[in-house]
């Protein structure tokens, strides 16, 4: 029964957040402003699935300017948990299929963020020029998942180099942001569904880093969330064990 309601809530809520989102950009379409808040409010239903996320973000984050945010990308449940955490002017690059979507679709163009075209190489690279435009031209950061897929319960998957490439043509700092597990953690029937912990790391100065070292620099990176989110693993399941949360 708690699945069935969940379910309805959930669907409603997204739909009607899409429409009067949809109208709301229609002022001001494509603001990348946009995007933290309806991240946010997105962000909200993770009281609905019974989580706590707890949000951690190095200080002066707000004041960080423009940066690449990098994030590991677990499932559908990331806009509930990573979602919080987004600081405008932030627009994420997702695949072009999200444009597809019901309502949610339209909304994610509104509000600013890119697509991408995973398929065509060539249109992929002319959207990581895009967004090196985009740093010359205003204030705003961009949000990529560098695994390119969701990982599924399979740990930190191996980073496709995009982002990094971007990084180093524009100069921006790398901020990685890490989630602890929540692969087969949320049950719907499950009123209670433990914690969540989304870290923001302080910036990765990209500055040191020559082109011809992008794919060190993707290594480096992963490796330092690896660790972070092994930690966070660890923290998540001792507190959960000792009841707190």
């Amino acid at each position: 029964m708690l699945l069935i309601l969940r379910i309805i809530f959930v669907v409603i809520y997204c739909i009607v957040v899409c429409i009067l989102g949809c109208i709301w950009c229609l002022f001001s379409p494509r603001n990348p402003r946009h995007v933290a808040t309806f991240g946010h409010m997105f962000g909200r239903l993770s009281t609905v699935f019974g989580l706590k996320v707890e949000k951690r973000l190095p200080p002066g984050a707000e004041q960080f300017g423009n940066a690449i945010y990098i994030a590991n990308h677990q499932n559908n449940y990331d806009m509930v948990t990573a979602a919080n955490v987004v600081i405008p002017p932030t627009v994420t690059v997702g695949k072009k299929s999200l444009l597809w979507v019901p309502f949610f679709g339209l909304l994610y163009w509104l509000t600013g963020n890119l697509l991408i075209d995973r398929d065509n190489r060539a249109k992929a690279h002319g959207t990581i020029s895009q967004v090196v435009n985009q740093f010359k031209k205003r204030r705003i950061s961009f949000w990529m998942f560098p695994e390119g897929t969701r990982s599924r319960g399979r740990g930190l998957m191996p980073f496709k180099t995009g982002a990094f490439h971007a990084a180093l043509a524009a100069g921006v700092p790398i901020i990685p942001v890490c989630v602890s597990n929540t692969h087969g953690k949320i049950k719907l029937n499950r009123w209670k569904n433990g914690l969540v912990i989304v870290e923001m790391l302080p910036p990765i100065d990209t500055s040191a880093w020559q082109k011809d070292q992008v794919r060190a620099l993707a290594t480096h990176c992963r490796e330092v969330m690896d660790a972070k989110i092994k930690e966070l693993d660890r923290e998540v399941a001792e507190r959960e064990a000792s009841g707190n949360i």
